[in-house]
């Protein structure tokens, strides 16, 4: 009669071909470093490398904005000046054909 505690817990154990070596490889990255899994929750807004992305991409939108902006106030002023010039020669053509001369 075998002992409670001579006999393998599991029965598969007893075959060596069947037994398995249980082991996890060890985590090599940190939360914030680049190439590590995202993280989920309420963490996903925690990572250093997400935010500071985030941030990068924000800049630039806001500098492309920038320069458009900046070119439509340059168009701009360039039509305004445009229609003066247009409104002087009106007024003159107006002047030479009403007579009224100044």
């Amino acid at each position: 009669m075998q002992s409670a505690l001579a006999r393998p817990i599991f029965a598969s154990a007893a075959k060596p071909g069947i037994i398995r070596a249980f082991t996890a490889a060890p985590v090599t990255m940190g939360a914030g470093d680049t190439g590590a899994p995202k993280p989920r929750g309420f963490l996903a807004e925690k990572d250093q490398f997400t935010r500071r992305e985030a941030a990068n991409e924000g800049l630039y939108i806001k500098q492309l904005e920038k320069d458009k902006i900046e070119l439509l106030r340059k168009k701009l002023k360039e039509h305004q000046k445009h229609n003066q010039e247009l409104d002087k020669h009106l007024e003159d053509l107006l002047a030479e054909q009403g007579g009224e001369k100044n």
